[in-house]
């Protein structure tokens, strides 16, 4: 049942129904019953088992944004599905067409590891819909074929390439990195060191790192992570004129594809860095020790994916 509370000149909604919840705050408490009113029929609808009237696919994006705040790259992924095709449907009628209509669009328009991505988030609340909100009977995603899987990416820094960006980046391992190309040198050959991802870089601040071992409050996969730290590491760390790298990733991004122009190379991205550390780390930790250093719960993502030593490499540790 609905209760209507006036505070500071606005009229706030309360409506409670069959385990259900919501609250909002209006102008007038007309707007507010009518709010509640159309609540309280959708808490009923959900109670039944049926999709809630006037919901659409966009509605249903909208909810899981206003509720769970998801970073900046999932928030922009939901709402382009919330002002494509995909987001006007009817939650009603959504079903396998629509969602194939989607992927084919979008694989006309991104690679199919783009369109995955995109995939696996709209899947996942489209399951949440149907387990908590009941805004769903079924989950049309699942009732569709995946794009297939792109091959694993394999690019690793080749001869002097990255040597050559830290020249155009200006940095040297014996001055202080006192401009901001510099430091996105200095965090290219932390990367190299680490393993570490350029989020989690930049992210460092002076007390996350205690003697040999940098500490990363959150990474990717939700968890804190203990990365050690080689001398070459430490001798980075300490060219740092703040004592840490002080930089955004939308900064480390544009100024290492700019060095990266400029020292004619092509297609090396910052995170290949990263494939290029697990390679070399291999060469001193077993898998399980160098799973711990990167932070992976999968192995086979790690050794398929990072660790990518050439034929030429393995054709030397025969001898």
């Amino acid at each position: 049942m609905a209760t209507f509370q006036k505070r500071a000149g606005a009229w706030r909604a309360i409506v409670r129904k069959r385990g259900q919840y919501a609250s909002d705050t209006f102008r007038t408490k007309a707007e507010a019953q009518q709010w509640a009113l159309a609540k309280e029929l959708e808490f009923a609808a959900m109670a039944r088992g049926e999709v809630p009237p006037d919901r659409t696919v966009a509605d249903l994006l909208a909810r899981f944004i206003e509720e769970n705040d998801p970073d900046k790259p999932d928030r922009l992924r939901l709402q382009r599905a919330m002002t494509g095709t995909l987001g006007g449907v009817p939650l009603a009628q959504f079903a396998a067409q629509h969602v194939v209509a989607w992927r084919d669009a979008r694989l006309r328009e991104v690679s199919s590891a783009s369109v995955l991505r995109e995939w696996n988030a709209l899947s996942s609340i489209c399951t949440r819909a149907v387990r908590e909100w009941r805004w769903l009977k079924s989950n049309p995603f699942r009732e569709v074929s995946r794009p297939a899987a792109p091959l694993p990416r394999a690019r690793r820094p080749e001869g002097n390439e990255l040597e050559r960006i830290l020249f155009c980046l200006g940095y040297d391992e014996n001055r202080p990195c006192v401009t901001k190309a510099a430091r996105v040198g200095a965090a290219a050959v932390w990367a190299v060191e680490t393993a570490m991802r350029a989020g989690e870089i930049c992210a460092l601040r002076p007390e996350d790192v205690s003697g040999r071992v940098a500490h990363l409050k959150m990474t990717k996969n939700g968890e804190p992570r203990d990365v050690p730290l080689s001398q070459r590491a430490m001798a980075v760390w300490a060219q740092l004129p703040d004592g840490f790298f002080n930089l955004e990733p939308r900064s480390v991004d544009a100024l290492w594809r700019k060095a990266r122009a400029k020292a004619a190379v092509d297609g090396l991205h910052f995170h290949d860095l990263r494939r290029e550390a697990l390679t070399r780390l291999a060469r001193k930790l077993d898998v399980l020790d160098l799973a711990r250093v990167s932070g992976h719960r999968n192995l086979k993502i790690l050794l398929n994916v990072y660790y990518r030593p050439s034929i030429e490499e393995l054709a030397g540790r025969l001898d």
